[in-house]
C-alpha cells in the first residue's frame, strides 16, 4: 500500500499534538454527518425533558401574577388537600419585585394536578408601583427598582464628547437617528428544568437541561443535604440554551427541595408560559447617533447616547460604538433602565445584534446621503483587511456589482422594489483550561473518547470522535464519544463560543497520548523503531515500508486485557480566537402592503480550522435564521398599566417559520489560513437582521428603526400611514 500524507505526520516520536494541514486530514475539515443524528432524528435521544424514574412525580412553580407585590398571605395548605398532590414549598413569601418571580411549588402524581394544586394555594396580596416598559420606568414618580449604586455601575461613557462634536460640525454630512430593539426571548425549543432522582439516602442523580454539566451538581447536593461527590450531573441531550441555561436555576433547586421534602424524585420543567415569564431575555435598548463623514466615505465624528432596557438584574450591549467601525473621533454614553421584569441573561453574542443593529443602520443612512456605496463606506472604516476580502465575496454572491441602487434606494412606485443590504460580525470564540479527556482502546480494536462535556445541539460529539478517529487513522463511525456526566473528565460550560477551543485541544492531546502508547506497544510486534509506526486508512505500518504492517485490530489484540487508556489535557496551542463574519440580505418590499419577503441570505465565516464543515455552515444558517427572527418577527409585548405580558406563547410570540425562511448560502471563509479550531457560532448571529434592515432601505427608501420591521412601519416610514 501507499504511504498516505497524513500519516507521514503522525510519527509517534511527537514531542505535542499538532494539527496537520488541512489538506491531509481524512475526517476533520470534511462535510460530516452527525454521529448522533440518527438517535434525534428517531427519538432514541433522551433529554431531560424525556427522562422518566420509578416514583417520579411532576412539578409547578406559581408564579407572581403581578410585577411587583407585596404578599399578605401565602398558605399552601390547601394544595395539599388536592388529590395526587404530595409535596409544596414557598419559594418567596413575602414580596415579589418581577412579573413572573416564582413564589411556591407543588408536587403531583400528574401535570394536571400539579396545576391543580397550584390553583388551590392562597396567595393574597398588595399591588406595590411598578415599571415594566421605558414610559413607565422614565416617568418622573417611576419606582426604584436598582439603588443609586447599581445606577452608577450602570452607566459609562467613552470617547472625548467635545472632540466628537467639534468633527461634526465639520463633516460633509451628518444624520441623527434613534434606532431601538425589543426584548427577545430564547425560545428553547427544551424549556429550563432539572429531574432529581432522590429517594432519601446519601446519593441522588440530577438530570439538567443546562450548558454547563459540571456547574449545578453541588447546588443540588447542597439542597439536598448530600456530599457533593455523591450526586452526579447528567446533560447527555438538551433542546437549546442560548446562553439562558447555566447551574441549578429555579426549576432545578425548587425540584430538589421538593425531592428532599417527600423522598420522591421530581421532574420539574417549566411549561412554555412559565418559560417566557422566568427564564430569562435578551434586553432592549436604544441609540440616539450623531454620525458625520468626509465627502468621501470616511467616518470622522460620532456622537451616541445608548439605552439598554434591563430586568431586575443584567443587561447587555456590546462595547461602544462605532462598534467594529474605526471613526476619528467619538464619544458615547451607555445607561441601563431596570425593569421590574424577568433577568436578562446571556443570549447567543450577548449585545453584539442591538450594538451591530445601531451602527450599521447609521452607517447606511450616512452613506446614502453622501451619494455613495454603502459597500464601499464600509470597507473604508474597516482596519481589519479580512472584512473587506469577506464583504467582496458575499458582494458577488448577492449579486452586487449588477445591482442598479448602488448609491440611491429604488422607487417605492416601481413594480417589484428589491433591496440588497450588508452588515458584518466579530467574535472572540478562544478556549480556556479545565477540560479533560479520557481516550481508551480496548482489545477488541473498538475506541472511546470521554469527556463530561455537555452538547447544546452544535455537534459536541461529533468533534468529540472526530479529533480522535483522525488521530488514530479511523473512520469517525470507528470512535464512539461519551459525553454529558459529571462522572466522566471535568469540562467547562459552553457560553462564549468556548467550546470548540475548550474542548479540541484535550481530545487531541489525549488521542494523541493514546496513538503514542499505541505505537510504542506494537513497535516490537513490527521490529521497528516507535517513531516509525503509522496510522491511517485502519491500518498501523512501518514510514520506512507501508508493506510492513498490520490492521488495526490485529494490533489492538495484542493488547492486555485492561486495553489501553490516555489522558489528556488543555493546550493553548491547539485552538486559536477572534473570528470575522459577514453578511448579506436580498429583499422585496411590497410598498402597497409593508409585507417584507426576504429572497436571500448570504453568510460567510471564517473559524480557523473547521472541525465538521457541514456542522460550521449549519451554524452559520442557523444565525441567520435567528437574526431574520429577530428583525422581522420577535418581540416581547406587555400591558404597562395592567402589569401583563400579552404573548407569552409561541401563538403569540412569533419566530420565522418555514415559510419565512429564503434561500441561504453559507460559506466558509477558506481564505483564513489559521492551523487550530476556533468557536464561531456566536458571530453568525449578529449581521443579518441588519443586513435585512438596510435591504428594505435600499429596496425603496423605508428606513425603519425600530425591530421588529412590521408592515404597518414599513408603510408609515414611506409616510403612507402615520
Amino acid at each position: 500500500m501507499a504511504t498516505e500524507p497524513n500519516a507521514l505526520r503522525n510519527a509517534g516520536a511527537a514531542d505535542e499534538p499538532v494539527w496537520p494541514p488541512r489538506g491531509e486530514m481524512k475526517v476533520l475539515a470534511h462535510e460530516l454527518v452527525r454521529v448522533d443524528a440518527r438517535d434525534k432524528v428517531t427519538g432514541k435521544a433522551k433529554y431531560t425533558h424525556d427522562v422518566r424514574v420509578e416514583g417520579m412525580v411532576y412539578g409547578r412553580m406559581l408564579l407572581s401574577p403581578f410585577p411587583s407585590l407585596k404578599i399578605t398571605k401565602l398558605d399552601i395548605a390547601p394544595a395539599l388537600a388536592v388529590p395526587g398532590v404530595v409535596g409544596a414549598i414557598v419559594l418567596q413569601g413575602d414580596e415579589t419585585s418581577w412579573l413572573g418571580e416564582p413564589i411556591a411549588a407543588v408536587a403531583a402524581t400528574t401535570p394536571a394536578r400539579a396545576e391543580d394544586g397550584l390553583r388551590a394555594i392562597v396567595l393574597e396580596y398588595e399591588k406595590r408601583p411598578w415599571a415594566i416598559d421605558v414610559p413607565q420606568a422614565s416617568a418622573p414618580n417611576a419606582p426604584q427598582i436598582w439603588d443609586e449604586v447599581d445606577m452608577r455601575k450602570g452607566t459609562k461613557t467613552r470617547g472625548d464628547e467635545g472632540d466628537a462634536k467639534k468633527k461634526l460640525s465639520s463633516a460633509a454630512a451628518v444624520i441623527e437617528a434613534t434606532y431601538s430593539v425589543p426584548v427577545q426571548h430564547h425560545v428553547c425549543l427544551e424549556t429550563h428544568g432539572a429531574v432529581v432522582d432522590f429517594k432519601g439516602g446519601d446519593e441522588a442523580t440530577v438530570w439538567n437541561s443546562t450548558q454547563a454539566t459540571f456547574s449545578f451538581a453541588p447546588d443540588a447536593a447542597e439542597e439536598l443535604g448530600l456530599k457533593a461527590k455523591n450526586v452526579t450531573g447528567r446533560v447527555e441531550y438538551m433542546g437549546g440554551g442560548f446562553g439562558s441555561k447555566f447551574g441549578l436555576d429555579v426549576p432545578g433547586m425548587a425540584a430538589c427541595k421538593l425531592a428532599k421534602q417527600i423522598g420522591r424524585p421530581v421532574h420539574m420543567m417549566l411549561t412554555r408560559a412559565d418559560e417566557f415569564l422566568a427564564a430569562g431575555n435578551r434586553n432592549g435598548a436604544s441609540a440616539t447617533i450623531q454620525l458625520g463623514g468626509s465627502s468621501d466615505g470616511k467616518l470622522v465624528g460620532m456622537v451616541a447616547d445608548r439605552k439598554k432596557f434591563a430586568g431586575m438584574d443584567g443587561s447587555g450591549l456590546a462595547g461602544d460604538d462605532p462598534y467594529i467601525y474605526s471613526v476619528e473621533k467619538f464619544w458615547s454614553r451607555t445607561a441601563t433602565v431596570p425593569l421590574n421584569m424577568d433577568s436578562t441573561r446571556a443570549m447567543r453574542a450577548p449585545g453584539h445584534p442591538p450594538a451591530g443593529f445601531f451602527i450599521e443602520s447609521a452607517i447606511d443612512e450616512l452613506a446614502y446621503k453622501l451619494g455613495l456605496d454603502p459597500l464601499e463606506v464600509r470597507k473604508k472604516n474597516l482596519k481589519d483587511p479580512v472584512y473587506a476580502r469577506q464583504l467582496d465575496r458575499i458582494a458577488r454572491e448577492i449579486g452586487w456589482d449588477a445591482h442598479p441602487n448602488k448609491t440611491k434606494p429604488g422607487d417605492p412606485k416601481a413594480a417589484r422594489c428589491i433591496g440588497i443590504g450588508f452588515a458584518i460580525a466579530t467574535w472572540g470564540g478562544g478556549g480556556r483550561g479545565g477540560t479533560e479527556c479520557e481516550v481508551r482502546i480496548e482489545r477488541d480494536g473498538s475506541v472511546s473518547a470521554s469527556v463530561g462535556t455537555q452538547d447544546l445541539g452544535t455537534g459536541t460529539r461529533t468533534l468529540v470522535a472526530a479529533i480522535t478517529a483522525e488521530e488514530l487513522g479511523l473512520e469517525l463511525g470507528d470512535v464512539t464519544p461519551h459525553i454529558g456526566s459529571t462522572k466522566l473528565g471535568s469540562a467547562g460550560g459552553s457560553g462564549g463560543s468556548v467550546t470548540t477551543g475548550s474542548l479540541s485541544p484535550p481530545v487531541k492531546d489525549a488521542a494523541f497520548n493514546a496513538r503514542t502508547a499505541l505505537a510504542e506497544h506494537v513497535a516490537p510486534t513490527l521490529a521497528i523503531p516507535a517513531e516509525r509506526v503509522r496510522f491511517a486508512g485502519g491500518r498501523v505500518f512501518d514510514a520506512n515500508d507501508a508493506k510492513k504492517s498490520l490492521t488495526w485490530k490485529q494490533v489492538c489484540a495484542t493488547l492486555p486485557a485492561e486495553g489501553l487508556s490516555a489522558q489528556g489535557k488543555w493546550r493553548k496551542s491547539l485552538q486559536d480566537s477572534g473570528v470575522h463574519g459577514a453578511q448579506a440580505a436580498r429583499v422585496e418590499v411590497d410598498t402597497q402592503t409593508g409585507a417584507i419577503k426576504v429572497l436571500d441570505m448570504i453568510g460567510i465565516q471564517d473559524c480557523g480550522l473547521p472541525i465538521n464543515r457541514a456542522g460550521a455552515r449549519s451554524q452559520v444558517n442557523g444565525g441567520m435564521i435567528q437574526a431574520l427572527s429577530y428583525g422581522l418577527f420577535e418581540e416581547r409585548v406587555v400591558d404597562a398599566k395592567l402589569g401583563m405580558f400579552l404573548n407569552p406563547s409561541l401563538e403569540d410570540y412569533k419566530i420565522a417559520a418555514s415559510m419565512e425562511i429564503p434561500r441561504m448560502v453559507s460559506i466558509l471563509d477558506d481564505d483564513d489560513t489559521r492551523t487550530a479550531p476556533i468557536g464561531m457560532a456566536e458571530a453568525t448571529i449578529i449581521p443579518g437582521h441588519s443586513a435585512i434592515a438596510n435591504a428594505v432601505f435600499n429596496a425603496c427608501g423605508a428606513r425603519v428603526r425600530d425591530l421588529p420591521m412590521t408592515a404597518d412601519k414599513v408603510l408609515k416610514a414611506l409616510g403612507k400611514v402615520v
